[in-house]
C-alpha cells in the first residue's frame, strides 16, 4: 500500500465542506468521478460500519476509526463486497482520512488515501475532479 494525499483549499465553513462531502446527493455528485452512481450506507458511529458501493451494489466496507464532526474522520477498511458476500481484500487495513481546519472564512481539506499501487492513477484522477467538486458545491452553498 502507498498513502496519498490531497489538499484543496475552500473559500466556506468547516460546516459546508463536511455537507459536501456527506450529503447523500452532495456525495453522488463528487464521488462520480470513481464510479457513475456510487454511493455510501453509515452509521456514523466509532466502530461501526459505513459501505461504499457502485450502482451494482459491490464496493467496500469499512468502520470509523476516528470521527470528530465537521472536522476529521477515518475509515478503516475491512475488505469487499461482492454480489451480496463480503470478502477479505488486498484494501483490507487500508485508511481513508478527511482532515478539515478551518481558519477564518476558509477550510483546508486534505484527504490522505492509502492505495494499491495498481489503482493509484485511478484514485488520483477520482480525487482530483471529485475535490473540485467538492469545493464548488461548498462554496456555492456559502454564497
Amino acid at each position: 500500500m502507498k498513502t496519498i494525499s490531497f489538499t484543496t483549499e475552500i473559500n466556506a465553513s468547516a460546516e459546508k465542506v463536511w455537507e459536501a462531502l456527506w450529503n447523500e446527493e452532495s456525495y453522488k455528485t463528487w464521488t462520480k468521478h470513481f464510479v457513475e452512481g456510487s454511493h455510501y450506507h453509515s452509521d456514523w458511529q466509532l466502530g461501526g460500519r459505513t459501505l461504499f458501493l457502485g450502482p451494482d451494489g459491490n464496493g467496500m466496507y469499512a468502520t470509523i476509526s476516528k470521527l470528530n464532526k465537521p472536522y476529521e474522520v477515518d475509515f478503516l477498511h475491512k475488505g469487499e463486497i461482492w454480489d451480496g458476500v463480503e470478502k477479505e481484500s488486498v484494501a483490507q487495513g487500508a485508511y481513508e482520512k478527511y482532515l478539515l481546519t478551518e481558519t477564518g472564512n476558509t477550510t483546508l481539506l486534505t484527504v490522505y488515501v492509502d492505495v494499491d499501487p495498481v489503482y493509484e492513477d485511478h484514485m488520483l484522477e477520482g480525487f482530483t475532479k471529485g475535490l473540485d467538486e467538492v469545493k464548488q458545491m461548498a462554496e456555492r452553498n456559502s454564497r
